[in-house]
Order: C-alpha cells, then sequence, then structure tokens
C-alpha cells in the first residue's frame, strides 16, 4: 500500500516512519510513505502557502495553487489514489471506515493547516473528509498519522500475531477485554490491598477463559460506551454473559457495602 500525505511539515512524520510497527512495516516493505511539501510548488521568494479570507475574519487559509500542485504530483505517482482531506467537519475515522482503507492500493491524504484550505480546491480535488473528533488540532498531521498507523496495523504482515489485529477494540462493536501479566500478585504500596490476576486466566481452561474475556468486553462496553452495546445486537450467549455480569456486579457491590 502507498500512501502520498500534502504537508508543510514532512519531518512531523519520523513519529511513524522511524519508531514501532508502522517503522518496522516500511522496512519489511509492506507500505510506502511518501511526504510532498507544497512549499516545493511556490514561486515567490518566501514560498507563500497561505493568505487572508476574502470577507475578513481571523487567521489565514491556505492558498489552492500550491495545493492543487501538490497533490497533481502525488497523483502522478499514485494514480487511481483517493484524496483524502483532515478535517474536523469531515466523516469519523471508525474501525469500519479503517478496513475499507485497508483495501486501497493507495491514499493521498491533505494535512492542511491555518483556519483551512480555498473551498474551490476541495471542491475540485478531494474525494472525501475524514474527522479524527470531535475537536480541533493545530493541523492534519496527527490525524494523519493517526490514520495511517490504523489502517497499516490491518495490513497483511504487519503484526507478529495475527490475532492481535483480530481481538482489539471495536472489531466485534465491543471495547477490548482486560490484560493482566506477570507478577501474578501485585503487593506494591501504592495499591490498598494486593491485586491478584482473576483465577480462570490461570486454570489453563481456553473455553472459560474466552467466556470470560467476552463478558469481561461486554461489561466494559457497557460502563464506557454504552452507545456501541446500544447500536449492537447481541447474540444469546452475549445477552447471557452481559446479565450474568451484571448480578455479579451487583453483589459484589452489595457486599461491599455490608462490609
Amino acid at each position: 500500500m502507498r500512501f502520498d500525505v500534502i504537508s508543510l511539515f514532512p519531518e512531523m512524520f519520523d513519529a511513524i516512519t522511524k519508531h514501532g510497527i508502522t517503522s518496522r512495516a516500511i522496512d519489511k516493505k509492506i507500505y510506502v510513505l511518501n511526504v510532498i511539501n507544497p512549499r516545493d510548488f511556490t514561486q515567490d521568494n518566501h514560498k507563500t502557502v497561505d493568505d487572508r479570507p476574502y470577507g475578513g475574519g481571523p487567521g489565514m487559509v491556505m492558498l489552492a495553487e500550491p495545493l492543487s500542485q501538490a497533490i497533481n504530483a502525488a497523483k502522478a505517482l499514485n494514480v487511481d489514489a483517493k484524496v483524502m482531506h483532515l478535517s474536523p467537519r469531515g466523516k469519523p475515522l471508525t474501525h469500519e471506515k479503517v478496513m475499507q482503507l485497508s483495501q486501497q492500493q493507495g491514499l493521498i491524504l491533505l494535512a492542511s493547516r491555518y483556519e483551512g484550505v480555498d473551498e474551490r480546491l476541495l471542491d475540485a480535488l478531494v474525494d472525501e473528509e475524514i474527522s479524527i473528533g470531535d475537536y480541533v488540532l493545530s493541523g492534519g498531521e496527527l490525524p494523519a498519522m493517526a490514520l495511517i498507523d490504523a489502517v497499516v496495523r490491518q495490513l497483511p504482515g504487519v503484526l507478529g500475531d495475527a490475532d492481535s489485529a483480530i481481538e482489539d477494540s471495536f472489531v466485534n462493536g465491543l471495547l477490548d477485554y482486560s490484560h493482566f501479566t506477570r507478577p501474578e500478585v501485585l503487593t506494591r504500596p501504592e495499591f490498598d490491598e494486593n491485586k491478584s490476576v482473576p483465577e480462570v486466566l490461570l486454570s489453563g481452561n481456553h473455553a472459560k477463559i474466552r467466556e470470560w474475556r467476552l463478558k469481561q468486553s461486554l461489561l466494559l462496553t457497557r460502563a464506557k460506551r454504552p452507545d456501541l452495546l446500544a447500536a449492537r445486537s447481541l447474540t444469546k450467549e452475549e445477552a447471557r454473559l452481559l446479565q450474568e455480569g451484571i448480578k455479579e456486579q451487583e453483589q459484589a457491590s452489595l457486599q461491599l457495602k455490608g462490609t
């Protein structure tokens, strides 16, 4: 897969090209990342890429001309790629969307800055706008990196364990279950009492472990993201495990009150 990013700050992308899973995936030639700076397509000595908005108002707006040339340069390298603008007014980046994007041969990502981009450029050359949340950042670079990281994780051969991507949060519409590792008992002073790993995880009974993890996913989703649970049709097993878990939590709460 190929990503071409239009950005005024190419060096920011060292965060994913030189570190972690996304860096190793580049080394394995699973994907290619190329960053194009629109300043390289300006004609003046100051390499101007922005100007004041017509009609007045605060801030500056990115010029259409250098951006259009940068996008066309990216298209010459990535012919069939969709052009996506990272913007708070775009559609939310969900797991479902990530999976769709992972099927593409290439993407061109416009990481804009300042108050925005000349609307004529967006109308003419941008296929879709994507948002990573209902808030505003200083630019599109961090959202672009988030999108790239999320998509690259889904590409074959990127993760050491193929099941890691399958068991991530949101893959089945639920949050991920709780995780534990060594030691079996934590005795550090910042804990009020000794904290042990749940016994079922030490049992070696894989069927029981699977059930416990599913129950944890359901309970965590109910507590932290009830909107996800409301939008999901539960299987008979999931409905049973959820009710069991709720009753267990209620009983534990009553026991604590009794003490």
